[in-house]
């Protein structure tokens, strides 16, 4: 029996070690993890009340046909019996993150039972005017900011625990005793982000509506810099590697704060999966922990360039050596879905998600050879600095294969455009990726972009995400004024349609455009849409006009 006993143990004791050796990052994760805890920062908390009381006015002008103005000073909630009010909405004057507590104070007599309220928070006019039940959604409808809580003692102050996203909240009384009276007072909202104060100021000449966009970029950063860089505050509150690497571009032109960087950097490479690669998006709580099974080749390779970035803006070079071996093993891991005509072929290995846009029918063929290539040009520039360059010395040779590919098999040389997939889609985002993957001459890119805009046909980004690459490619073809004039109309857009943050999805030709098929649960303050402070200062001479 013993030797049974000691047999098993040894097989157990085996497989563990067998399967901690097939970990490439095994050895690494603890010291990475402690790293990241080391670099957490504090919370900074400001002390928020509303504004004024303000009511719904249905509106097929205003974004998403509400919006609210004031019908009363705040004050006339705190001084009301709330049995007459029965629901009031209260405006706080901009997007808030945190955590939100109130006072009931009884007016007649003493509670004979209890008072249950229903508490409402939203980002926008419309999500708080829109039926949210039957749910349409394929989220969860528990990510809706709505309360029911049930108060047996009055005359007491009571904090909500849950955090909360939002500029507007609505107090609704459910069922109270009519034997007493009270009154709803010091609603009290304490704010938090991580982000500090903001470094860098733009001159006085620039045009008010690209103050606005910077002003309004900038306040959507601060939202999402908590404790790490969240996606968006409301929905889904975790860190998700394409939108780290767009707000740490947006963080090196205001807040400058690297540690946050450096901490989700050393997050993910101490979550990498068992092969090594980069997941997709992490979760803070209870511990810091991956979402098995969210591998997504467009943000596994965007580690590199946010660790490349990120070198760049601090010269801390023990980070950038300790995290090598992760920005490496992402490349490698990449070009498993390159086959041996140098063309991108998702068939090639593992399933996988490739990411680059929340667009229905966009075909990822061709933006995803781009995409390879700008990762592959990336991580071998962080290879140089590095001085790692001879590990990788084959790299700029199959850059170069895959870029001839690209010209031989994705170009269409009649319409002067890329194409992708066999239908020979035409998408902004093929061009996009095309020309930051360095395959175009400049005159090229310019044509290509014109003439995909100019095709009724061309399949069109549906988010700040998606447009941010857009961008980028027509700054790098030469195409200032053009840049200039779609950052203003795109971004300018959502500003004035009233955005204090901006938005998760906007198409300028549909309000309510979602991914999730029912607009509500979008988030209307989303970290992919906050890089018009990048564009506006690292351009000054292209967007500061």
């Amino acid at each position: 029996m013993k030797k049974h006993i000691y047999t098993f143990c040894l097989m157990i004791f085996l497989t563990i070690i067998s399967c901690s050796a097939q970990e490439i990052f095994a050895n690494q994760r603890n010291t990475w993890l402690q790293k990241a805890e080391e670099a957490k920062p504090a919370l900074h908390e400001t002390i928020v009340h509303p504004i004024s009381i303000v009511k719904a006015v249905a509106d097929k002008n205003a974004y998403q046909g509400w919006r609210y103005e004031k019908q009363d000073e705040i004050e006339k909630l705190y001084t009301t019996n709330f049995k007459e009010l029965k629901s009031v909405t209260v405006d706080f004057g901009k997007h808030l993150t945190g955590y939100f507590s109130f006072h009931t104070q009884i007016l007649t007599n003493c509670e004979d039972a209890p008072v249950r309220l229903k508490f409402t928070f939203a980002e926008t006019p419309a999500e708080l005017n829109t039926p949210l039940d039957p749910w349409k959604s394929n989220m969860s409808r528990a990510w809706m900011q709505d309360e029911i809580i049930t108060l047996t003692q009055l005359n007491e102050t009571v904090q909500l625990p849950r955090r909360f996203a939002f500029r507007y909240l609505k107090l609704e009384l459910l069922a109270s005793s009519v034997y007493f009276d009270f009154a709803i007072d010091k609603l009290t909202f304490r704010a938090v982000s991580s982000a500090g104060e903001v470094k860098t100021d733009l001159p006085s000449q620039c045009p008010a509506i690209i103050k606005d966009i910077n002003r309004i970029g900038i306040e959507t950063l601060r939202e999402c810099m908590q404790t790490v860089y969240e996606d968006g505050p409301k929905r889904d509150q975790r860190l998700w590697v394409g939108d780290l690497y767009l707000e740490s571009l947006a963080n090196r032109y205001s807040f400058k704060n690297f540690q946050l960087t450096k901490r989700c950097l050393y997050l993910f490479a101490g979550l990498a999966d068992e092969n090594g690669i980069v997941i997709a998006n992490i979760f803070e709580h209870p511990e810091p922990h991956p979402q098995k099974g969210q591998l997504c080749l467009t943000y596994s390779m965007l580690f590199n360039s946010t660790l490349l970035e990120y070198l760049k803006d601090t010269n801390d070079y023990e980070t950038a050596n300790d995290l090598w071996c992760v920005a490496r093993r992402q490349m490698e891991y990449a070009l498993n879905y390159v086959n041996k005509d140098y063309l991108f072929d998702p068939n090639l290995y593992a399933p996988n998600w490739f990411f680059l846009d929340w667009r229905d029918g966009l075909d990822a063929h061709t933006p995803m050879q781009g995409a390879i290539l700008f990762a592959l040009n990336e991580t071998y520039e962080l290879a140089c600095m590095l001085g790692k360059e001879k590990e990788v010395s084959e790299w700029p040779l199959i850059a170069k294969k895959m870029k001839k590919a690209a010209r031989q098999h994705l170009y269409d040389n009649q319409q002067k455009v890329f194409i992708s997939g066999a239908n020979k889609q035409i998408s902004v985002l093929s061009q996009a990726w095309m020309i930051i993957g360095g395959v175009t001459s400049e005159k090229e890119g310019q044509q290509a972009i014109r003439q995909a805009l100019n095709n009724s046909q061309c399949v069109m980004p549906g988010t700040p995400y998606g447009t941010h690459y857009l961008i980028e490619a027509m700054v790098k073809s030469g195409m200032h004024k053009e840049a200039h004039t779609y950052l203003t109309e795109y971004w300018g857009g959502m500003v004035k349609k009233g955005a204090d943050t901006f938005w998760e999805a906007y198409d300028p030709k549909n309000d309510y455009i979602s991914p999730y098929g029912f607009f509500p649960v979008n988030s209307a303050c989303h970290a992919w849409s906050c890089t018009p402070v990048y564009f506006i200062h690292k351009y000054p001479e292209i967007f500061q006009r």
